[in-house]
């Protein structure tokens, strides 16, 4: 698990035109919540929050920030629909050993048997980990697994101290038959026909 560290200000004005300005400083809005405190609102520097944001479920360290509310996971991340850039961003205060839930991404390793194709219907699964140990991935091994294959989150292999936190019945990948060519060349002339 990853940590990374970011200094953070906190925030005392507030409204869009605040937030405005913090934005064009550089700077994105942000609140922290967690263990029954009162949220506190903070600044934290775009550019490197940008950055840690990259890595699923990355565990931040704010400096600047009161120690006890000083390690957070991004909980809610809201960017800029057309240009992408980062809006706002909630947090959620832990400490280490607490067991927290997150989604994780599935990494589908291997091929599927002849004739099959993987169907992906989750690319994530939700998992309860503790905070300073969160898995990067789950590994899902599909090499030669014939047609008619289902995988089910109870067949997930978690790692150490993971626990699953979804229904252990829910299809997270199946395999299914290859289309044949001249089906999917008239499914195209259908699609295009219309």
């Amino acid at each position: 698990m990853s940590e990374v560290r970011i200094a953070a200000e906190p925030r005392t004005e507030f409204g869009k035109g605040a937030a405005r300005r913090a934005r064009r400083a550089g700077k994105v809005p942000a609140v922290l919540y967690g263990h029954g405190s009162a949220p506190l609102h903070l600044n934290l520097p775009g550019h490197d929050l940008m950055l840690a944001l990259k890595t699923p479920n990355v565990l931040l360290r704010l400096e600047g920030v009161e120690e006890s509310a000083s390690l957070v996971l991004p909980k809610s991340v809201q960017r800029d629909a057309i240009k992408g850039f980062l809006e706002h961003v909630d947090l959620l205060a832990v400490q280490k050993g607490e067991k927290v839930v997150v989604e994780v991404p599935l990494l589908v390793k291997g091929d599927v048997g002849h004739g099959g194709v993987l169907n992906l219907e989750m690319a994530q699964a939700e998992v309860r980990a503790e905070a300073t140990r969160i898995p990067e991935g789950i590994e899902v091994d599909v090499a030669g697994l014939p047609v008619g294959t289902n995988i089910t989150a109870g067949d997930l292999k978690l790692p150490e101290g993971v626990e699953l936190a979804m229904d252990a019945d829910m299809i997270v990948m199946s395999v299914v038959a290859e289309a044949a060519p001249e089906a999917a060349a008239e499914e195209a002339e259908g699609e295009a026909a219309e």
